[in-house]
């Protein structure tokens, strides 16, 4: 029997909260942040290959990363790897996959219902890999069956204000899977912690899962504007001429989130209560937490890096590098290829607002 399992990989962000580790030409999601020989991307395709074959994996990216993703999947076919001209968010992403999914099942004659589509970012850290994939897969039966949203809500371990937040209806579930209540941008701490004590509220993961019927549907009704643009290209996705339809066309499109376009108007939204190990590996604070540390909370990564009178640091090197580190507390410390990032981790959301800087000086 045929696996009508798909799934769409978001890579088309530039990862600025990581300099300078991570520049434009070649984002976070293609660097091996830790030592293990694999990208985040690589991870990424890794962990989803025994539930979704290869040929039925979509990657979203800019069109300057293209020759760097076939380089890094190589048993990925160019066709698959979606080119936006313009960023537009994750809603118009997700547009012109729905749309190349669609033409696809089109010739193979499958109904809409029968693909399932999991959406990802390819930046994500999954520890508990097999628990992962088998999250996704009750949550495929469930989109499979129901004309339902469905996202994953992590379990939070503690008051988290980069991440935003679901409430969800807990005296409502079917099959561990709940209505969502609403959805939360990132709190200030004091709001964080009376989200965890409530007990109803999980961490928005930005891992979402439907049936191509149900995004197709929410498209047209929530977004009618990116679905008349992407009904001008019927016919032509997934041909030689796809690509002079999409620079023409795709720069027209909103620039605006799905969780905006679609998730907090929609009344068909579900989340799966999930715990696997899950981390948006969206800044060095983030990494820094996931890292193993020494007996003073110090994170050393590719490099070698003595402390002394230091706590709570993160260093990251070139490899072969040494550095000496004295009588700093809770700093980011990164060089790469010429550059020096030295920043109180407190203050790392600040990363942004000083690269922007610098690149328009």
């Amino acid at each position: 029997m045929k696996n009508n399992n798909y799934c769409v990989i978001m890579a088309g962000g530039i990862g600025s909260r990581f300099w300078p580790f991570s520049r434009e030409e070649k984002p976070k999601q293609f660097l091996d942040f830790f030592g293990t020989g694999r990208s985040l991307l690589q991870m990424t395709v890794d962990r989803f290959r025994p539930i979704v074959p290869i040929e039925n994996m979509i990657v979203v990216t800019n069109v300057a990363y293209k020759e760097l993703i076939l380089e890094q999947i190589p048993d990925m076919h160019e066709s698959q790897i979606l080119c936006e001209p313009a960023r537009r968010n994750t809603a118009p992403c997700i547009a012109y996959a729905t749309a190349w999914i669609k033409e696809r099942l089109r010739v193979t004659g499958y109904r809409l219902q029968e693909a399932k589509i999991v959406v990802a970012a390819s930046d994500h850290l999954i520890l508990e890999e097999e628990k992962f994939r088998n999250v996704i897969l009750k949550a495929f039966a469930f989109t499979g069956q129901h004309d339902a949203i469905c996202t994953l809500g992590m379990q939070p371990t503690r008051p988290e204000t980069g991440y935003g937040y679901i409430q969800y209806v807990m005296d409502k579930g079917v099959n561990g899977i709940y209505p969502v209540k609403q959805f939360k941008e990132k709190p200030d701490l004091e709001t964080a912690k009376k989200y965890v004590a409530s007990g109803d509220y999980l961490w928005n993961s930005g891992i979402f899962v439907w049936s191509l019927e149900t995004i197709d549907k929410a498209i047209a009704t929530y977004l009618p504007e990116v679905a008349e643009i992407f009904r001008k290209g019927e016919g032509l996705i997934g041909t030689d001429k796809e690509a002079a339809f999409i620079n023409e066309y795709f720069p027209q499109c909103p620039n605006i989130s799905v969780d905006y376009g679609i998730m907090e108007k929609s009344d068909n939204v579900f989340v799966l209560p999930s715990s696997f190990g899950w981390s948006d590996l969206g800044t060095w604070g983030s990494l820094y937490e996931l890292s193993e540390k020494d007996e003073n909370g110090n994170v050393s990564l590719h490099s070698e890096t003595h402390y002394y009178e230091a706590e709570g640091n993160i260093v990251v090197l070139e490899p072969g590098k040494v550095a000496i580190v004295q009588g700093v507390n809770d700093m980011i410390i990164v060089e790469e290829k010429g550059a020096l990032l030295v920043c109180k981790k407190a203050e790392e959301q600040r990363i942004k607002e000083f690269t922007n800087k610098l690149l328009n000086t």
